[in-house]
């Protein structure tokens, strides 16, 4: 089961989606200095910006996550310096996984429930 990550790290620029696990792995120790064992998820997203993988180790085994949008492009950030890690939140995953921006204002404005 999925579990409520630690962190969740972008990886900088595009990545070759063609890896498997150990693949990631070796990405997330030898560009994120990070230990893909940890409660983090890694996103790696592809030169067209419109595949993305997650790397997520639950405490028994690795997931490897895939999505791919059909028309339009994951809203990935331009990172400037590649030995940043982009650490973002549920919601900016939740933003970025949707296509839209992970510098929302606010997703939706705030309505009032009323009852007749």
């Amino acid at each position: 089961m999925i579990k409520r990550p630690s962190k969740i790290y972008l990886a900088y620029g595009p990545t070759d989606l063609r890896a498997g696990i150990d693949g990631y792995a070796r990405i997330v120790q030898d560009r994120f200095m990070l230990d893909p064992f940890s409660d983090s998820m890694y996103c790696f997203c592809n030169k067209g910006h419109n595949k993305l993988k997650i790397l997520y180790w639950d405490g028994n085994g690795f997931w490897l996550l895939y999505k791919r949008l059909e028309k339009h492009t994951f809203k990935w950030p331009k990172i400037k310096d590649s030995l940043t890690n982009i650490v973002i939140n549920e919601q900016q995953l939740a933003w970025l996984l949707e296509g839209l921006s992970i510098e929302q204002k606010r997703a939706f404005k705030k309505t009032e429930t009323k009852y007749i």
